[in-house]
C-alpha cells in the first residue's frame, strides 16, 4: 500500500512540475495571443519638414514649431471634402472630445492637399481645427497621404508615428489615444 502511494505522489509531482511546461507551449504554439492591440498602424517615425504650410480659410500658417508639445490628428486630403473626407473629421473631432481633461493634449491639423478650398459648411463643426495648404515635403513625410485621404498621429516632437485606415472607426482611433495618452508623459507640459 505504501508503495502504491508513493508511485501516486510522484505521479503527481511529476504532473505539477510539467503542466506549466505543458500549458506554455500550449499557448505560445497553439492559442496565440494577438500580436498587436494598436487600430493604427506603426509608421517611422517620420520627422515633419520644416517647411512653412499657408494656411487656408483665414487661418495663420503652421510650421512644424506649432505642432511641438502636442500630440496632433492630422488629416491629410483634397479640400473638396467628401464624405470620407467628412467621415475622418469627424473622428479626430470625437477622438480628440473623448479624451475628456486629456484634449488639451491633442491638436487636429488639415492638410489640404490639392488647390480647392474647404467649403464654410465643412469648417463649421470643427472649432479648434487648424487648416493649413499641404508642401510636397509635408506629403512626403506622410506615407500614403495622398490616397484620397488619410489620418496621421504626430507625436509632440514633430513625427508622424501612427495613421489609421482610410474611413477609420472612431471608437478604435479613441481607444488607441486613451492607451497612448494613459501610458506616455508627452504632453502633459512637464517633458
Amino acid at each position: 500500500m505504501t508503495q502504491r502511494k508513493a508511485k501516486l505522489t510522484l505521479a503527481a509531482l511529476a504532473l505539477v512540475c510539467t503542466l506549466p511546461v505543458a500549458a506554455s507551449y500550449f499557448a505560445y504554439y497553439v492559442w496565440q495571443p494577438q500580436d498587436k492591440v494598436n487600430y493604427g498602424e506603426l509608421i517611422g517615425p517620420a520627422p515633419l519638414p520644416d517647411a512653412r504650410l499657408a494656411g487656408v480659410a483665414g487661418q495663420p500658417a503652421v510650421v512644424r514649431a506649432d505642432l511641438t508639445g502636442r500630440w496632433t490628428l492630422l488629416y491629410a486630403g483634397p479640400g473638396d471634402c467628401d464624405a470620407a473626407c467628412e467621415h475622418a473629421l469627424y473622428a479626430s473631432r470625437q477622438s480628440r472630445l473623448a479624451q475628456g481633461q486629456e484634449m488639451a493634449r491633442i491638436e487636429r491639423l488639415w492638410l489640404v492637399t490639392d488647390d480647392a478650398d474647404p467649403s464654410p459648411r465643412v469648417l463649421a463643426g470643427h472649432d479648434g481645427l487648424r487648416v493649413a495648404r499641404a508642401d510636397p515635403s509635408w506629403l512626403a513625410a506622410l506615407p500614403a497621404a495622398t490616397d484620397g485621404g488619410r489620418l496621421f498621429l504626430v507625436d509632440p516632437f514633430g513625427n508622424a508615428m501612427m495613421r489609421f485606415p482610410p474611413q477609420a472607426e472612431a471608437k478604435r482611433v479613441i481607444k488607441d489615444l486613451q492607451r497612448l495618452l494613459k501610458y506616455s508623459p508627452l504632453g502633459r507640459g512637464e517633458q
